[in-house]
């Protein structure tokens, strides 16, 4: 008897307190500022890739969801000629977007990507890239570390000397 009283006791007292059902999709919660959704490609400042198809992101990957293939244009630029996340095996760890020295992997705030289709989940570049160049707007990895060093190829400034040995191994 004293149990039914402190469970309708109990079903009074919550029945004035405030709601916290979120009406979802009228309603949606803020996210923080940390939030890890969708995978996005940016451009450079020029309109051009910014990934150079290093395969970092793919090492990265946990579960290995991300996949590419790298080509050269006649410039000799390196660029994906496909590149390929399965969303289905993603956890969103943003492991990818860490280990990309060019930021062209950035995650956005997106997390509304449910499918019927587990196919579907598979995305290719073409709906991976984006117009804009994200977080990280005057970034330009080819002005930076892409600019041929100047002398690299005749070999200038090399010294020829054997490698140093510090533990006196080598004869």
């Amino acid at each position: 008897m004293l149990g039914n009283l402190d469970t309708v006791w109990h079903v009074f007292k919550k029945l004035f307190d405030r709601k916290v059902t979120v009406q979802y999709p009228e309603e949606k919660k803020p996210l923080s500022p940390r939030w890890r959704g969708r995978i996005v490609l940016t451009r450079d400042p020029e309109g051009g890739e910014r990934c150079v198809a290093c395969y970092l992101c793919a090492v990265a990957c946990p579960v290995d969801c991300i996949a590419l293939q790298a080509t050269e244009d006649a410039a000799g630029r390196r660029y994906p000629a496909t590149f390929r996340i399965n969303f289905a095996r993603c956890i969103f760890c943003g492991m990818c977007e860490e280990a990309c020295p060019t930021y062209a992997i950035q995650l956005t705030p997106d997390f509304e990507m449910s499918e019927y289709d587990r196919h579907r989940m598979v995305y290719e570049k073409e709906h991976l890239l984006i117009d804009g160049p994200g977080k990280v707007p005057d970034y330009d990895y080819w002005k930076h570390a892409g600019v041929a060093i100047a002398g690299k190829d005749t070999g200038e400034g090399v010294e020829d000397r054997p490698p140093v040995d510090p533990l006196g191994l080598l004869p």
